[in-house]
């Protein structure tokens, strides 16, 4: 009588909409709406990821000074140091994405991202205090001086720690975001606005942690020592994991597929290609699906339409036999390297269809890399004076940017959003695409901005005959607020671009894609960073025979062409935002598969 009254009790909650019906709770029951997920659940996911920010943001703005300063490298080489490393975070989250998505799942994969982060900025505080653990003092700027680099132990330990929290850092990028989008069901119109709430706030967490850490965290480096700064990272990076622990009782957790829909679409591949001398019917409903019974419904076995695009793919799903039927009770004694099911096809058409959104985005990435690096050199070499007592760091310019999206962000999801979606009936006010657009010609903007006040800069020093002149020690009479003009346009862009390609990853991946989806992102700008080392070293390659060795040769920024560089990247990003506007209007979305439900089958 229990169990009966159980099952009466689950189907009234599914039919009133109080369960997710995806999600679990954390004893592996369905998750009820109103006790489970929602804003109370992402909000610990959002102070999560202000701290894991905190603790790590920094190190992305302000580790070149540190691997050039301390760690004696050529500026080149720090540079391309700190954006391998930033690369190598990135790229990573792919492979956390998938062990989260298909084993692991999503709030295991942070837990153990947070210690290798922990681990990773333990040992770099560690080195930064112990003397034995890194080069002796030396001025690098000092032409006479013959600084040693690290070698042996001091490498290993630098390498090791840099990338145990990239690795970490790549865990939480890679499901994080995903697991907070998982407290809110996006077939539910309430919690759909919800959702993009969350990703909107999302930025704003990143912007929070990260003036924390672009203004305590940068003070504390320079002013007391790195060591001081690596170690309040790490305390903060032990607090945000402890923080997302503690909520295991209220959140809505995805379940592990078990099977991975990545090798389901690589399957679709193979089998394309071994049936590409097949006919394709001209009647799609010829091409093999499993039938949408009530077992299916059991199973949540998820339904796609077939759409008329990628026809090549189609092949996946002709049977070669076509003399002999197929029942459903045969279809697990079928290779799935030579049939697929048509919703199998259509998982891989949606992913195919990324693609050229996804490679549009790779070069923003690439000028985001020059603000993290060679616009913190330029930085260092002028006046950061603020008041007369009172000196900004350069690697705490971007707080400008970070403290105008603290103020726009909620003016953005609260006052634009729910005016223009008035006019256009879309959720989020405006399509995720048309988001990213207006980052893409933003991004362009800020490098012809970049190689305009650089032209500047550089005529203030030849003018007072400082092309020579010492960082820090000798600033040039040019104020470094000069350098917030490119930082703030590129934060404006940060805003579209980013968020709009997590929402869109978001929404448009299959269901057993999620984590991975987001990753699309972080991949993208892996690929960015990774981009911006070849870059570097083919301008220097190209332009070597230049006057001054290469328009990026040497620790002397002053005697480079940094302006050549940032116009060239303004160029390059104003051509891929032609390009995007090309492909974006040809992207179709992602179909909305039928709802199979039981009482739909029993009156069919």
């Amino acid at each position: 009588m229990k169990d009966k009254s159980e099952f009466v009790d689950m189907k009234l909650e599914e039919e009133l909409q109080l369960v997710d019906g995806n999600k679990v709770d954390w004893k592996g029951r369905s998750a009820l709406k109103f006790k489970y997920g929602g804003m109370k659940a992402a909000f610990l996911m959002l102070v999560t990821f202000g701290l894991e920010n905190l603790a790590t943001f920094s190190l992305a703005v302000n580790s070149v000074p540190y691997f050039n300063g301390v760690m004696h490298y050529e500026l080149e080489d720090a540079a391309n140091m700190l954006t391998n490393y930033m690369g190598v975070s990135y790229i990573l989250a792919i492979l956390v994405a998938v062990v989260a998505d298909t084993w692991l799942g999503r709030y295991k994969s942070v837990l153990f991202s947070g210690f290798f982060e922990f681990l990773g900025l333990a040992l770099l505080t560690i080195q930064a205090h112990y003397p034995r653990f890194k080069p002796h003092s030396c001025n690098i700027h000092d032409p006479t001086a013959h600084c040693d680099k690290p070698e042996g132990g001091q490498k290993a330990f630098l390498f090791l720690g840099l990338y145990l929290l990239a690795f970490g850092s790549a865990g939480t990028k890679a499901a994080l975001p995903s697991h907070g989008a998982d407290q809110f069901d996006e077939t539910d119109p309430k919690e759909s606005k919800k959702m993009s709430t969350f990703f909107n706030t999302l930025l704003l967490a990143v912007c929070v942690g990260g003036s924390v850490s672009l203004t305590f965290i940068v003070w504390i480096q320079i002013h007391k020592g790195w060591d001081w700064g690596f170690g309040i990272g790490t305390i903060a990076i032990f607090l945000g994991t402890i923080i997302f622990a503690a909520g295991l009782p209220l959140y809505r957790l995805q379940v592990a597929t078990g099977t991975s829909v990545l090798l389901e679409i690589i399957q679709v591949y193979v089998a394309a290609i071994r049936n590409r001398n097949l006919p394709l019917p001209e009647d799609p409903t010829e091409l093999y699906e499993i039938e949408q019974d009530k077992e299916a419904v059991a199973e949540e076995i998820e339904f796609l339409p077939h759409r008329d695009i990628f026809r090549f793919l189609d092949r996946a799903a002709i049977n070669s036999k076509p003399d002999i039927q197929i029942e459903k009770s045969q279809a697990p004694s079928i290779s799935p390297w030579k049939l697929c099911r048509v919703t199998q096809v259509e998982n891989a058409k949606i992913i195919l269809s990324m693609v050229p959104i996804f490679c549009c985005t790779i070069i923003m990435t690439l000028c985001l890399a020059q603000l993290q690096t060679f616009s913190i050199m330029q930085g260092y070499t002028m006046d950061t004076s603020f008041t007369k007592h009172f000196n900004i760091p350069p690697a705490s310019l971007p707080i400008i940017p970070i403290m105008f999206l603290i103020i726009i962000v909620p003016l953005y999801d609260r006052v634009f959003v729910p005016v223009v979606r008035k006019f256009t009936g879309v959720p989020t006010g405006v399509t995720h695409l048309q988001r990213i657009g207006v980052g893409l010609v933003l991004a362009s903007i800020s490098m012809a901005v970049a190689s305009i006040v650089e032209v500047k800069r550089k005529r203030v020093a030849n003018d007072n005959n400082m092309l020579d002149a010492f960082p820090v020690l000798q600033p040039l009479p040019i104020s470094t607020f000069w350098l917030s003009f490119q930082y703030f346009i590129f934060g404006i862009a940060d805003m579209f671009t980013y968020i709009g390609l997590l929402q869109f990853f978001y929404s448009e991946a299959p269901k057993g894609l999620k984590s991975t989806s987001t990753c699309f992102l972080w991949t993208s700008m892996a690929l960015g960073y990774f981009l911006s080392t070849i870059v570097v070293k083919c301008i220097n390659g190209a332009t070597k025979h230049s006057k001054s060795g290469g328009w990026l040769v040497g620790n002397n920024i002053n005697r480079n062409h940094l302006n050549l560089f940032y116009l060239f990247l303004s160029i390059v990003s104003l051509i891929n935002f032609f390009v995007y506007l090309f492909v974006s209007k040809r992207y179709k979305y992602r179909p909305q598969g039928p709802k199979v439900s039981a009482d739909a089958n029993s009156k069919g």
